[in-house]
């Protein structure tokens, strides 16, 4: 009876759950973004959302980071000079239970009964988690002859697209 509380709980926590929204990565669990500055105008921006978080909304929120920390850092454009897209994949079964429920009846030196049993759960889960990692160069003037973002641009419109309330500079 407990165990079957217990999972129920669990049942109903995950349903509560929502995409990972853009936020520091507090731990591998959590999900959101983490940097690592590499030299001092190159970064690698990674964004890791939780199951509820699609693959697109990973990527903004990478471009978001990457605008976010171009800005930081007094610059004005980014360049992507590499990145990678994934998602880790794992597998989750429901424990099995079992109900019977049972009759019998007397008759003189005999008995007779019937018995049916239920088997529920034993129901897998495929769990995708996305993942996007972007290096980038900052630059304060717009690089010549090579593709770059405008990063107040994206900051502004990546905000907008997902309702983020957060000031620049987060």
């Amino acid at each position: 009876m407990k165990r079957m509380f217990f999972l129920t709980l669990v049942v109903v926590f995950l349903q509560a759950c929502s995409a990972t929204p853009y936020q520091k990565q507090k731990s591998i669990y959590s999900g959101g973004y983490t940097e690592t500055q590499l030299d001092e105008n190159v970064f690698r921006v990674s964004f890791d959302g939780n199951e509820y978080t699609g693959a697109d909304r990973v990527a903004d929120f990478t471009l978001l980071r990457s605008a976010d920390l171009t800005l930081q850092h007094g610059y004005s454009y980014f360049v992507v000079i590499d990145a990678n897209s994934y998602s880790n994949y794992s597998a989750f079964t429901m424990p099995t239970t079992s109900h019977t429920t049972a009759s019998a009846h007397g008759f003189g030196n005999s008995a007779y009964g019937s018995a049916t049993t239920t088997t529920t759960g034993g129901q897998t889960f495929l769990v995708s988690k996305p993942s996007s990692t972007n290096t980038i160069v900052c630059f304060k003037e717009k690089p010549k002859n090579v593709f770059s973002y405008n990063a107040k641009f994206i900051y502004k419109n990546i905000n907008e697209k997902y309702d983020i309330k957060i000031s620049q500079g987060n």
